[in-house]
Parts: C-alpha cells; sequence; structure tokens
C-alpha cells in the first residue's frame, strides 16, 4: 500500500546522528551564550544603567512624562524616590520616580542664593 514500514535505529545510530558526544555540544552552546551576552544582555543592561542614570538627575524645571501619559513640570525633589510635578496649573501630584517614563525638557539649574 501506501504505508512503508518503519525501522527502528540502535543507540549508536542515534548518538551518531547528534553529534556523537557531550564536548560537541559545549563547543555549539559556549559561542551560542557569548552571542547572546553581546547582543541582549548587555545593551539591556546599559540601558537600564541610562535610566537610572536619568532618574536620578531630575530636577526642578524639568519637563517630564509619566508612566500613564501625563506630562509635567517637576515643581520639587521630595527625596530620592518621589517628585512633585505639577501636571495643571495648581494641581501638583507627588510621584515616584520609578513611574517617570521620560524626561522632556531639562530644566534650568537652580541658582545659589548669595547670602
Amino acid at each position: 500500500m501506501f504505508i512503508t514500514p518503519a525501522f527502528a535505529q540502535s543507540a549508536t545510530d542515534a548518538t551518531s546522528a547528534f553529534g556523537g558526544s557531550g564536548l560537541e555540544m559545549i563547543i555549539l552552546f559556549v559561542p551560542l551564550m557569548v552571542v547572546w551576552y553581546f547582543l541582549l544582555i548587555r545593551p539591556q543592561r546599559a540601558q537600564a544603567k541610562k535610566r537610572d542614570e536619568t532618574l536620578k538627575a531630575i530636577r526642578r524645571g524639568d519637563q517630564i512624562v509619566t508612566g500613564g501619559g501625563l506630562v509635567g513640570k517637576v515643581t520639587k525633589v521630595v527625596d530620592e524616590k518621589e517628585v512633585e510635578v505639577e501636571i495643571a496649573e495648581g494641581v501638583r501630584v507627588r510621584i515616584v520616580r520609578t513611574g517617570i517614563s521620560e524626561v522632556r525638557v531639562k530644566g534650568e539649574p537652580v541658582k545659589a542664593d548669595a547670602a
């Protein structure tokens, strides 16, 4: 008919079909891991480091966009984890720094009082 008989392979045939030894598999995986590191892990770490630096450098007068899409101006840096943002005239809210998705316009540096 249309069905051909299936023949079982011996154990030696199966190992020779996939490279033979575990050493050859390791030799294949090491370059793969190196490529994975340079294409995925390293750029992601650099991007996270840049984001952390940007969030730490937020100061009064910066225009930001929150994770929810609200655009506002930083009026006060409360502490290292929170900032106060004016989202409308007279409407101020406190936002956690990790909730900030983008810093659009950097504000003017705060002038020191000459007292």
